[in-house]
């Protein structure tokens, strides 16, 4: 499976231009082969945790028609980062379109303490992929919760996607942790971060991909949008675009 790791740049809280660009940078994954491609936390509105309640919209928005219509095109699964309104508050969520299949969503299950003013939990792991791989998804501080990683290896699997927004500190000890997790669950490893302002801070990029012996077998830059496509059977990056 052909993974795309979208390292976006957001501009806060503009949801139509955000869209824009991935649009553009989905195209861009599925002309390079991608079968799935993933983009950072929140990356729809940028992370803005003061503005998420405004910003937050229902999985089936029609803004979000554009994602479904790729997906069906262009044969990828394509999952964006998006504040989503349910009865108990707002969550931070991967909505996710398969080709000729119903939207699905994925919501943080572990949030860290700075994030309980504005965000509920959500409850439920989701796993895509196929024959080739049962893939896990997290959403950033999730990769600091061992338990998380621990339930996706006894779901059986094989992949294991962080979406995240993370700073240079925050993007240290993910390359610190995430490594660690790839080499425990003999599971291929990847995080799809953003670049340039959120919340006040900067995001450093640094999207990777690490094998199942946990491995690092490719990163994009910490200042560029980029695209990074990982081959989870040959276990080897295929595409590295910066730019």
């Amino acid at each position: 499976m052909k993974i795309a790791l979208i390292q976006s740049r957001p501009v806060k809280g503009n949801i139509e231009s955000n869209i824009r660009d991935h649009v553009r940078l989905t195209r861009q994954a599925a002309d390079s082969g991608a079968e799935f491609a993933v983009f950072p936390e929140l990356s729809i509105t940028g992370y803005e945790p003061t503005l998420a309640k405004d910003l937050a919209m229902q999985p089936g928005d029609p803004r979000l028609d554009i994602f479904q219509q790729l997906s069906d095109g262009e044969s990828i699964t394509i999952a964006v980062g998006v504040p989503t309104s349910g009865a108990t508050g707002t969550q931070i969520s991967l909505v996710v379109f398969q080709p000729g299949t119903d939207r699905q969503v994925y919501s943080k299950q572990h949030l860290h303490p700075d994030e309980f003013p504005f965000f509920v939990n959500g409850n439920d792991s989701l796993y895509l992929g196929d024959e080739r791989g049962k893939i896990a998804l997290a959403i950033c501080y999730e990769i600091s919760v061992p338990e998380h990683s621990f339930e996706a290896n006894e779901a059986g699997a094989a992949i294991y996607i962080a979406s995240v927004a993370k700073t240079e500190s925050g993007t240290r000890n993910a390359f610190a942790s995430l490594p660690v997790i790839a080499a425990r669950y003999s599971m291929h490893v990847l995080m799809a971060n953003c670049v340039g302002l959120c919340d006040g801070v900067i995001c450093t990029g640094s999207s990777a991909a690490w094998n199942k012996d946990g491995q690092l077998v490719g990163k994009l830059d910490g200042v560029n949008e980029g695209i990074l496509i990982f081959d989870t059977e040959s276990q080897v990056v295929i595409s590295s675009t910066n730019g």
